[in-house]
This record gives structure tokens, C-alpha cells and sequence, in this order.
């Protein structure tokens, strides 16, 4: 039962890990007004922009 209650902790754990890494993957971080995609951030509306510029 002890070990159980260890895989289920460390695996709740890693779930989280890696659930917040997926999210802060897609934030923005505040004051990047520069735009050269460093950061990795996914910036929705400039694809959406450039893609009713292209006419798709």
C-alpha cells in the first residue's frame, strides 16, 4: 500500500510538472514588445493576422 501511495505522489507530481510547463509555454511573458519569438511563446493573433494578410 506504502508503495502505491509513492507512485501515485511522484506521478501526481509529474503531471504537474510538466502540465505547467506546457502552460508556460503558451503565455506571453509581459514587457516582450520585441516579437522575435526567443521566447517561444505562440502568439495566436499576429498567425491570425498574417494569415488574413495572405488571404487564407
Amino acid at each position: 500500500m506504502l508503495q502505491q501511495a509513492i507512485i501515485v505522489i511522484l506521478f501526481s507530481g509529474a503531471l504537474f510538472f510538466v502540465g505547467r510547463m506546457i502552460f508556460k509555454s503558451f503565455r506571453t511573458k509581459s514587457g516582450c514588445a520585441t516579437g522575435c519569438a526567443k521566447c517561444g511563446a505562440v502568439d495566436f493573433e499576429k498567425i491570425e493576422e498574417q494569415l488574413k494578410q495572405k488571404g487564407i
